[in-house]
């Protein structure tokens, strides 16, 4: 009989049916890097959305055979060494296809009409106190017609794209940094900061990817450009960032992630308090309908993996 461990379900809201073959299933809200080893000694299956699995944990797990990743990101978890050893990793795949393109469009078009500052004045009293029947204090942008830049060309790139293209966006897909020969559809990497009037990040967390945006890139930008960061903290230099907002060098960004979740500890981002910045907490995938379809996708690949037909594999 399978030993089925969830070491941190309160991260999922949804309603989570129970594998069709015989199983005990163990669920935890949340579970301390102490904790690991102590509910996983008996687990042939854990369920890990952030709680990291490294090789040193791992190695204490003997009857473990899969890690069902709660999510596409797999950078908590040692993956190398799972498939040095044998355990096999499945992730999510395609379940926020509609939830992330909609937060992504949400940042930027609240950035683009300075809703933000606006509805400051608004609170300031302002409008109450214009002699005309509007406030001009901010400038307003159209989206349709302007550019935008993605970085990322998998399921949520491209789903981005579409979205883009029904605002009546340009489309630009960048190319991996440092390439030379551009693939057809693509665009030199340093093309697209350059030209696009929106950057948006739909990459995962590898060493190629860490600090993908610094303070280089953010250079090329057009001061009049927007960067937009749903992917994962880290692939931003969240130092240059602020220093680009606090001096204008960047029209104003939007982060649904930040390099350490949650922030205990501060991040340079929240110490600023500008109209031009929004961050919003990790909350681009999470919509209940995104939850739900998750939910479903991750028992089903806990089935297919018993069933010996395996599905969303990474090892």
């Amino acid at each position: 009989m399978e030993h089925i461990v969830f070491l941190d379900g309160s991260s999922l809201e949804a309603t989570i049916r129970r594998p069709a073959f015989p199983h005990q299933w163990e669920e935890y809200a949340i579970t301390s890097p102490e904790e690991i080893v102590t509910r996983l000694q008996e687990a042939t299956i854990a369920i890990t959305n952030k709680v990291p699995l490294r090789a040193e944990t791992l190695a204490q797990l003997p009857r473990l055979k899969l890690i069902a990743e709660a999510a596409t990101g797999v950078n908590n978890i040692d993956v190398d060494w799972c498939r040095e050893h044998g355990i096999a990793v499945a992730n999510m795949r395609n379940y926020a296809i509609h939830a992330v393109p909609e937060h992504v469009f949400m940042m930027i078009l609240a950035l683009r009409r300075n809703l933000l500052a606006y509805r400051a004045d608004l609170q300031k009293g302002l409008w109450q106190q214009s002699d005309r029947f509007c406030l001009f204090n901010h400038p307003i942008r159209d989206i349709h017609g302007s550019t935008l830049g993605i970085i990322g060309h998998g399921a949520l790139g491209q789903a981005v794209a579409e979205m883009a293209k029904a605002f009546g966006m340009k489309v630009l897909f960048a190319e991996h940094q440092g390439v030379i020969e551009v693939r057809p559809g693509f665009a030199p990497f340093e093309q697209v900061l350059a030209e696009s009037d929106i950057v948006t990040l739909h990459v995962p967390l590898t060493d190629a990817t860490r600090n993908l945006i610094g303070a280089d890139e953010i250079r090329r930008m057009k001061p009049s450009s927007l960067l937009i960061n749903a992917a994962r903290g880290g692939v931003v230099d969240e130092n240059a960032l602020a220093e680009a907002l606090r001096v204008g060098r960047i029209a104003g960004a939007g982060c649904d992630v930040l390099s350490v979740e949650p922030p205990c500890a501060g991040n340079p981002l929240l110490d600023l308090d500008l109209p031009n910045l929004i961050v919003t907490p990790h909350i681009a995938w999470a919509s209940c309908e995104a939850m739900q379809i998750l939910a479903d996708q991750l028992v089903g690949n806990i089935e297919a993996f018993v069933a010996g037909t395996p599905r969303n594999l990474v090892t």
